[in-house]
């Protein structure tokens, strides 16, 4: 992560604002109480529940299958999606592939010049792959052209351009956003001489297919700070916190699941505070799910692409 300079007082107030923040006075004929109250109440306003402002645009990248933007605060994300034909793992030979590349570019933070930033890029594609690894979190037979023969091949490119906190939330969101855009060609299988089968894929751009993304899963950090736990950390935050959990949330039939967790920071949890952590990760991950496929589809409404009507001799 970016590191963010902050001194003890700031340190403080930060933890404060998670924990004991209200100084309430009350007053009687004799002195003045100041009365401290347990709030729920961070140092921005938020609660301990709530995600920041967050921006999503799609199809931004004309060279790209598909390709999405987001902006979490100050952090900003570019996804955008490559396909191309490619042969089955002879283990996996009903499945599709999948590889994901982050670039941490140097603009987002003078620590990324260089190799910088490739530890931190290194571990968000640890985290994806990690999330995607399972049959039903992504249903990679959807990607299966000919059982063993041909297969589409996914080339997810991750290029963060600013750091702001919270970058496996946004990296996954901005993720499942590009693959919602992105459009697949129509592929059609001839059988010729001696067994071989050819692939005809459609020029037409209209002509093509779209990927599930129902189950595609969210990533959900989850920060301790002090004796509780928050989402959406800010990078400030993010210094304060010596231990945080990444939850994995897949959705299937309208239910989140745990399709993996992973740990961050040198620090430890109590068994309870993981179960914890769990439980505020798949509630989280739910309301995120909803909210992205809303702005997705409300998007696609508004500015989405449409068939053009032929006319004339073109009909």
């Amino acid at each position: 992560m970016a590191y963010v300079a902050l001194s003890e007082a700031e340190k403080t107030f930060i933890l404060h604002g998670v924990e004991v923040i209200s100084s309430v006075p009350l007053f009687n004929s004799l002195f003045k109480v100041s009365l401290f109250l347990q709030e729920d109440f961070r140092c921005d306003g938020r609660s301990r529940r709530d995600y920041r402002p967050m921006e999503l645009e799609t199809g931004l990248v004309s060279n790209a299958s598909g390709s999405a933007r987001l902006r979490l605060a100050n952090t900003d994300i570019l996804v955008g999606v490559k396909t191309e034909i490619d042969v089955p793992n002879p283990l996996t030979p009903e499945f599709g592939k999948i590889e994901f590349f982050v670039d941490c570019s140097a603009n987002a933070t003078p620590e990324f010049e260089g190799r910088g930033g490739s530890d931190l890029a290194q571990e968000l594609i640890l985290s994806l792959q990690n999330a995607y690894e399972s049959p039903l979190a992504f249903d990679y037979r959807t990607l299966c052209l000919i059982p063993g023969q041909q297969c589409w091949k996914l080339y997810i490119d991750i290029l963060i351009l600013e750091c702001g906190g919270n970058l496996h939330d946004a990296v996954s969101l901005a993720a499942k956003a590009a693959l919602y855009n992105t459009k697949l060609p129509r592929v059609t299988a001839t059988l010729l001489d001696a067994g071989i089968t050819d692939l005809i894929i459609s020029d037409n751009p209209y002509d093509c297919t779209r990927i599930g993304t129902d189950a595609v899963p969210l990533l959900v950090t989850v920060c301790k700070i002090g004796d509780y736990c928050l989402v959406d950390p800010t990078a400030e935050e993010e210094v304060c916190s010596t231990v945080s959990m990444v939850v994995s949330v897949s959705m299937r039939n309208e239910t989140p699941f745990l399709s993996g967790t992973h740990m961050t920071g040198g620090g430890s949890m109590h068994r309870d505070t993981m179960l914890n952590c769990i439980q505020l990760g798949l509630s989280m991950g739910e309301q995120l799910n909803k909210l992205l496929v809303k702005m997705l589809k409300a998007e696609e409404t508004r500015v989405g692409p449409k068939r053009p009507k032929t006319v004339g001799f073109l009909k």
